[in-house]
């Protein structure tokens, strides 16, 4: 008998991941892999393209949860995934990352008596004023089975009490669609469409609410990404809520999201990326490509141990500071161990153990 295991993604950091879980799933006839989509991220840039790009399967179920706050955006997916795992009664609900509806699926299969699987786990920034910060922490604390990208996650969880039987180092998602599909990244016609050409560039994304909300904190960063646009001309994909916020003009290029691939093949080619992304510290870590963190911290600390990346802080001196280093001494960074682009079969020899074993 098949073991149906329900996949939760909801944002476009989740569909990264769960592309090559599910790919991988498909090559094990003893699972039945059902994609649930909650649609937290629901328009096309948002949602769409990432799917065609990375040629995810049509989802089972799209929840349709949409847009809110926090507390009104997870319950409403709590609301509507209940009765979908009531129907579909999967023996284990898998989530990855860090979004509202990774521990909305969390919880309420939890509650069902239903196996989670956390995929990403054990990531810890140590601030709590981060809502994945605290996404995590809840996830960790009720999942079964906890998947680790870096060996800091296996330091957390042992820390917060977690069993060591529990804790498996598989690699790095992500970087499995990474690789997957570079070489096709690299044939995208994004540069020429935008007039770069083979200048050299950077690309910024930002997207977290203490430095796009917060007045101060985001004026600081504008005014050192413009002093950067002095030196190399910055190219920014702007979620649309950000957008409304900034001004048109000079060296700094606003553009609308962009697809997998073609943001896949701008980050491949930058100078430098500026950034409060998680996952694009990873990615830049792999591609080789010197990364400044937007941020006072990160939960994943070996892209700074082992890779590419520079803590640069939300402050413009601090900002500049980093950046006037970088261009003096470029991290050269290495691989960090199993981000070879088979975390997916790696993952899937966890779950046949788990739930094949019963």
């Amino acid at each position: 008998m098949q073991v149906r295991l329900a996949l939760v993604a909801g944002a476009r950091p989740n569909f990264m991941k769960v592309a090559p879980l599910m790919k991988a799933l498909s090559l094990h006839p003893e699972f039945e892999p059902l994609l649930i989509h909650t649609g937290q991220h629901y328009d096309d840039n948002m949602s769409g393209q990432f799917f065609r790009d990375l040629d995810i399967p049509a989802p089972r179920f799209h929840l349709g949860a949409g847009s809110g706050s926090h507390a009104a955006q997870t319950a409403e997916i709590m609301k509507r995934i209940e009765p979908v795992l009531l129907e579909s009664q999967p023996r284990g609900l898998v989530v990855v990352g860090d979004v509202n509806s990774t521990v909305a699926g969390a919880l309420v299969a939890k509650k069902m008596g239903i196996d989670v699987v956390h995929v990403e786990a054990g990531l810890r920034s140590f601030d709590r004023t981060m809502p994945e910060e605290i996404n995590r922490v809840v996830t960790d604390s009720i999942s079964d089975l906890l998947l680790i990208t870096e060996e800091s996650g296996r330091t957390n969880l042992l820390r917060e009490g977690i069993a060591p039987e529990r804790i498996h180092l598989v690699g790095n998602l992500m970087i499995d669609s990474l690789r997957a599909n570079l070489e096709q990244a690299r044939k995208s016609d994004i540069r020429a469409r935008l007039g770069i050409g083979d200048r050299p560039y950077g690309l910024v994304t930002l997207h977290r609410p203490a430095n796009v909300d917060d007045e101060a904190t985001l004026q600081g960063i504008l005014g050192a990404l413009e002093t950067i646009a002095q030196d190399v001309p910055l190219y920014w994909p702007v979620h649309p809520r950000t957008r409304a916020r900034l001004e048109e003009g000079g060296r700094i290029h606003l553009l609308d999201p962009l697809g997998y691939l073609d943001f896949l093949c701008l980050q491949a080619n930058a100078a430098i990326v500026l950034t409060d992304s998680g996952g694009i510290q990873e990615e830049t870590t792999v591609l080789g490509v010197d990364c400044l963190t937007l941020r006072d911290n990160t939960e994943r600390p070996v892209t700074i141990e082992l890779g590419t990346n520079r803590l640069a802080g939300t402050r413009r001196d601090s900002i500049l500071a980093a950046w006037r280093e970088t261009r003096k001494s470029p991290k050269k960074g290495q691989l960090p161990p199993f981000w070879d682009g088979q975390a997916g079969e790696r993952c899937c020899a966890v779950l046949r153990k788990y739930f094949l074993a019963r």
